[in-house]
């Protein structure tokens, strides 16, 4: 990784410590790692930690406390099911139960050759078209049996 710390901070890099400049620069390191390889492995935060000079300790727990960035391999099609109250009454669980049975995960694993990770949301904002799921960025609405089918079909192609 060949990230230039004073030219990620520009004016602002003259007032701060060769260490607060080091550490600013891990969010952005992060999200550059998990858009390379989908997730981030851990031989990427040893590297980190080594070309920052950062304790690995110190990598890992900035890491971990964002929910954004994930440690195992995920899937080509990110599909979430939304399960919030309007999402749940019209049928959430059996689109989830069907999507779980179907390709033999449970919520949160990803299918051994990494087509699919399965998720479950508390909203997706889009109450009105209860239940939703989305498939990567793409928001699926109405989903109801026969309509889930179709996904499945999407989400395995």
């Amino acid at each position: 990784m060949s990230l230039k710390v004073n030219e990620v901070f520009g004016a602002v890099g003259e007032v701060l410590t060769e260490t607060q400049k080091k550490r600013g620069v891990l969010i952005h390191a992060f999200q550059q790692i998990q858009e390379e390889h989908n997730y981030i492995p851990e031989e990427e935060l040893h590297k980190l930690s080594k070309n920052l000079d950062i304790p690995l300790s110190d990598v890992l727990s900035t890491a971990t406390f964002y929910k954004q960035f994930y440690f195992t391999p995920r899937g080509k099609k990110i599909v979430r099911v939304c399960t919030g109250t309007a999402c749940h009454v019209r049928g959430a669980s059996k689109v989830l139960d069907k999507i779980k049975d179907e390709f033999t995960i449970q919520e949160g694993e990803t299918t051994p050759d990494l087509s699919m990770t399965l998720e479950t949301v508390g909203c997706i904002g889009c109450c009105g078209l209860a239940p939703v799921a989305t498939i990567n960025e793409d928001i699926v609405g109405e989903i109801d049996m026969k309509k889930i089918d179709g996904i499945i079909e999407d989400i395995k192609k």
